[in-house]
């Protein structure tokens, strides 16, 4: 039965929750603002196409959103309260695995450093979602996702249309069919509040650099794998991530 207004609207109102919300319109994920200065300078000649900042953050940014959304998975898996939401959990957890790959491989390719850690604010989305049980993780988390999910498609479009680099390509095609898929299954929960979510996806205050800048991996620390789940047997429209590098 889908949620009336009122009920879903609750999902926004109170304390820490509401506070959050109010910051999930800055870009969370893929670079909907870049913190260049100059984002298409080319800072790069590579053999795979020139590298320009915005192509930079936009592969450090999905790999930052991998690093919040796959444990959000995890914890969807045993928290959500209904099938729908655990089936999310699943779409979630496989699909940042593929774009985490993709990240991994190209980022040598590119000269790119990868962070370790997810932004601040991303830390705090999922430590606002597992502080829910219930009916109320289930509101909490896919409210939160479906803005971040939802504001991203204006960045993937424009890096797509405008990098003249082919890994960089292949990660945004990767990206696109994945928040295409993580949207379709957040709103098959029946927890969206649509009203609610496209006024935060449309509506950006100014957050702090360091709220939304991931910390640059410490000297020498392994690089965080998201492990693929092959046990997690969901069907997806993703390509299978795997860049022509070499």
């Amino acid at each position: 039965m889908p949620m009336s207004r009122s009920m879903a609207g609750s999902v926004f109102v109170a304390g820490a929750l509401g506070m959050t919300l109010a910051a999930l319109v800055y870009p969370a994920m893929l670079g909907v603002q870049t913190t260049s200065s100059s984002p298409d300078r080319v800072i790069a000649n590579t053999r795979y196409g020139p590298l320009t900042e915005a192509d930079r953050d936009f592969v450090v940014k999905v790999r930052s959103a991998g690093l919040w959304e796959y444990p959000l998975g995890e914890i969807a898996l045993t928290k959500g309260s209904t099938p729908e939401m655990r089936e999310a959990g699943k779409h979630l957890i496989v699909g940042h695995a593929g774009l985490d790959a993709m990240c991994r491989k190209i980022a040598p390719e590119l000269g790119i450093t990868l962070p370790n850690q997810a932004t601040p604010q991303q830390q705090q989305f999922v430590a606002t979602s597992a502080a829910a049980s219930g009916k109320e993780f289930d509101n909490t988390a896919a409210n939160i996702m479906r803005v971040t999910h939802g504001q991203i498609f204006p960045a993937i479009a424009k890096i797509r249309a405008n990098t003249k680099n082919t890994l960089v390509r292949q990660l945004a095609d990767l990206a696109n069919d994945t928040v295409l898929d993580h949207i379709t299954v957040l709103e098959k929960t029946g927890t969206v509040n649509f009203d609610q979510v496209l006024f935060q996806q449309t509506t950006p205050p100014k957050l702090p650099k360091d709220q939304v800048t991931p910390p640059p991996p410490a000297p020498g620390a392994p690089m965080v794998v998201l492990t693929p789940r092959p046990d997690l047997n969901i069907s997806t429209a993703s390509p299978s991530p795997g860049p022509a590098v070499g």
